[in-house]
Formats: C-alpha cells, structure tokens, sequence
C-alpha cells in the first residue's frame, strides 16, 4: 500500500519548514499514515539523525520506511513518552502530529468511517481494539448520545438525532453505516446532508477513538520530551482540537490557564511560532479537498523552562 493510496500529506513544505530540522536532531512523527510526513522529515535528516514515527493503525506499518535512520513504533500517540523512553530516548528536537483521518480510512468502505456506501459501523483506528462505533449507538444513553454529538459534531438539536437512533436500535441493533444513515433521515437536513452526516460520524469517531483525551495526553508530554529550542507542530482538522493546541501553546496547558511568576508577569513553556494558524493554500484545497479545514500551529520550548 504506497503512500498515494493512502493519505496526501497536508501542507507538506509548511510542516517540514516548522520543524527547523537539524541534520542529526531527533524527532518525532507522532501519526505515521501514509509515511508522507515521515519520508520528508528523512531527506533532511543526516547519517546521525533519528525520526521515531507513532501509529496505532496496523494498516499504516506497510508504509514505515526502510531506513536505518527511522523506527516505526506501533502505538497510540497517548503513549509517546512511555515509547520513547524503552528505546532509550528521553528529549526530542521536534514533534509532528498530523491530527486529520488519512484517506485509507475513508477509502477503506469495511472500516466505516465514511458514510458514503454501506459498511460495518466500526471506526476504529486500531482495528484490534474491541468496542466499535456500533457499540456506541447501540449502548450509549440518550443523553450521552446527544452530548457527543453537541460537543465532538458540534451539531443542533442533538436530542433528537439521539432520540432518532434510541427509537430505532429498540427495533433493531444497529450494525451498518447505511442503517445509522438511514435512521438519522427525520434529523437530516435536506441542503445539508453532507455536512450533517460528517459531522455525525465525525463525533462517534473521535468518542470511539478517545481522540481528545489522546491529545491531551500527546501534548502533556511534549513539554517533557522537547530539548531547549525544539519544536512542536501541530496539525488539526477539528475546532475543539485546534482550542486544545491553541491554548497549550499559549500557556502550557490545555485549559489555556497562563501561570504568573512572583512579579505577576506572565510565563510560559513556548515560544509562538505562529501566531495564527497557518491554513492550505487555495491551489492545495483544489487538489486536495479534504485539506480545507486544515489549521497548522507552531511553538517553540523556550530554553530557561525546559
């Protein structure tokens, strides 16, 4: 499976330029995919750099280069510290995280992250976890139903999307993508249907998937990995994953709370790279659509906090 079946790397030249490479720094990719990133980072790397490349996809392991200088390592982001650490590493000189769902997913019908087509309700990043989406719809309380889709599809009048689906699951357990899509159908507006579905199957993927708290956890541990000067990249795709990395790099933590030194002046662990995110070009979204609600940030470990 090469990497132009399985994902288009997102602002590729805006991503490498962020992480300022150093010939024999080391790094991390923490989303491997399709290796697009993962290969570039390679070409600027010298005989004694290192890239350490993370993905939880067992799909995405056939894309890990054959390169002395790179260690694919199969895990979720969330564990990046601990990962690091049994191969001996403890700082790094920049992290990437490329946040959007590649591709393969969508592409891949059977995995049933798409609502195009019909496929098993499933959505799981790593296909060897045990709870899928279906699980969700055909368990999770009205309430809850409704607050994941009011928070992670940031969609209206989520109590009756969630009443749409508790009705039908009374009369038949989902196990489809097409039975969810059709359930959903007195909710979906009919100029909108793509938006709204996405949006829909956006907000079970990211509950299934744990996908903010595994943010949070990733960038908790940035400040304990990066060396004095490295850099930290982060691509979202997401409003309430861009807050997250907005806030972090603001003020080192994810509620964006901005600690005080006894002066009552203000400190911070970063340095803003980017004071506003950095979005695709026009010609980019053309040729690649799914790049559009792409929001890179940059931040730099300031030297005296690390």
């Amino acid at each position: 499976m090469g990497i132009d079946t399985y994902h288009i790397p997102v602002m590729l030249d805006d991503c490498i330029e962020a992480l300022n490479i150093k010939p024999d720094g080391v790094y991390v990719d923490l989303t491997m995919g399709g290796g697009g990133h993962t290969r570039e980072i390679l070409k600027h790397l010298g005989p004694e750099g290192h890239l350490y490349s993370l993905d939880q996809d067992p799909d995405a392991e056939a894309n890990a280069p054959d390169d002395e200088r790179h260690t694919f390592i199969a895990s979720n982001f969330r564990f990046v510290r601990g990962a690091l650490r049994l191969r001996g590493v403890e700082r790094v000189d920049g992290i990437l995280a490329d946040l959007g769902v590649s591709s393969h997913h969508f592409d891949a019908k059977h995995r049933g992250f798409s609502f195009r087509g019909d496929a098993l309700l499933d959505m799981r990043m790593n296909s060897r976890a045990g709870r899928t989406a279906a699980d969700i719809v055909n368990t999770y309380t009205n309430d809850a139903l409704a607050d994941i889709f009011a928070q992670y599809g940031e969609l209206d009048t989520t109590w009756k999307i969630a009443n749409c689906i508790v009705r039908a699951r009374e009369l038949k357990p989902f196990t489809t993508t097409a039975e969810l899509v059709e359930a959903v159908k007195p909710c979906t507006p009919a100029k909108e249907e793509a938006k709204f579905l996405t949006k829909l199957f956006q907000a079970l993927r990211i509950e299934l998937n744990g996908e903010i708290e595994a943010l949070k956890m990733a960038l908790e541990q940035s400040l304990k990995l990066l060396n004095p000067e490295g850099r930290l990249v982060v691509m979202s795709y997401h409003s309430l994953e861009d807050r997250l990395v907005k806030n972090f790099m603001r003020s080192g933590n994810c509620e964006g709370k901005i600690e005080k030194d006894f002066f009552g002046r203000a400190t911070t662990p970063f340095k803003l790279i980017t004071r506003k995110a950095i979005v695709p070009s026009d010609e980019e979204i053309e040729q690649n659509p799914r790049s559009r609600s792409a929001r890179l940030r940059v931040a730099e470990r300031i030297a005296n906090e690390a």
